[in-house]
């Protein structure tokens, strides 16, 4: 008799609860995490496009870099030329 009395309770305290439940919370706290996860999504998508242009940025520097490096190569060798030809 008491194992009945238990099982009835529990069974009406599973009903009570399952129908307490806040669906329309669930779904708006759903909704707004899919919100900020779509306005990640987009961030990243942006920083993304700005992180390509300045790797681009950075390649182009590095090879202007190497251009007047090899450029003032080639002017200390004339300079050195110009040197050596003269004599006092």
């Amino acid at each position: 008799m008491n194992k009945k009395v238990l099982l009835i309770a529990g069974v009406a305290m599973t009903a009570l609860l399952g129908g307490c439940a806040n669906t329309t919370a669930l779904e708006e706290s759903v909704a707004n995490l899919g919100n900020k996860v779509d306005q990640l999504s987009a961030e990243v998508s942006s920083l993304k496009s700005e992180q390509g242009k300045l790797s681009a940025d950075v390649n182009d520097a590095k090879a202007a870099a190497m251009d007047a490096q090899a450029e003032a190569q080639r002017a200390n060798a004339r300079i050195d030329n110009v040197a050596s030809s003269y004599k006092k």
